[in-house]
């Protein structure tokens, strides 16, 4: 195999990879999870100026840290759940 055609393979892979990880949430579970985190706060923390997260990845880090607090807990795909909602509709992060 020539050097560009293994080129496009792994990028190709990549890729895929990608947007596999993009796609780890769904965004509708997300929502209707979270109706659970509306007890403690509004929505007012994931807007300016209030909104201290700048990143998916502290998203994601933020969420897993708050989930500390839930009882039940929520488990890791609901976690990428409610990522996926926040991102959605508040943050808009890109990967």
């Amino acid at each position: 195999m020539n050097r560009l055609a293994t080129m496009a393979l792994l990028c190709g892979a990549l890729c895929g990879t990608a947007v596999a990880a993009h796609a780890a949430g769904d965004a509708v579970r997300g929502e209707r999870l979270h109706v659970d985190c509306l007890g403690c706060h509004g929505t007012e923390l994931y807007v300016p100026p209030r909104a201290k997260v700048k990143t998916l990845a502290a998203l994601k880090q933020e969420t897993e840290r708050w989930n500390d607090r839930m009882n039940p807990k929520f488990t890791k795909q609901e976690i990428e759940d409610l990522v996926a909602y926040l991102n959605r509709d508040f943050y808009k992060f890109r990967n």
